[in-house]
């Protein structure tokens, strides 16, 4: 059982990961209001909706990013500590 939470996944953290998952921000067209980001993806049924001003990221939007994106926690978890242990390397 996974024991690891998805509460306090800092903003610029999560946005690595949807970019290297393949999402892009969206720029024409469909772009989030305000304090909003839409990430897109072929294939995806929805856009994923970040809001800007809250960081770190809520624990919902990061389990509904997920799902949308057919991952589990631990996939996410493994690409997390993955990036933190090379980062952590280079310095």
């Amino acid at each position: 059982m996974n024991r690891q939470k998805l509460s306090n996944i800092p903003l610029t953290d999560f946005r690595r990961f949807l970019f290297e998952k393949g999402c892009s921000r969206a720029e024409t067209g469909t772009k989030g209001r305000g304090g909003h980001e839409k990430w897109e993806k072929e294939g995806l049924l929805r856009p994923i909706t970040l809001q800007t001003h809250v960081d770190p990221v809520p624990e919902l939007v990061v389990r509904n990013a997920l799902a949308n994106l057919g991952m589990t926690k631990q996939d996410f978890f493994d690409w997390y500590y993955k990036k933190n242990k090379k980062r952590d390397n280079k310095e």
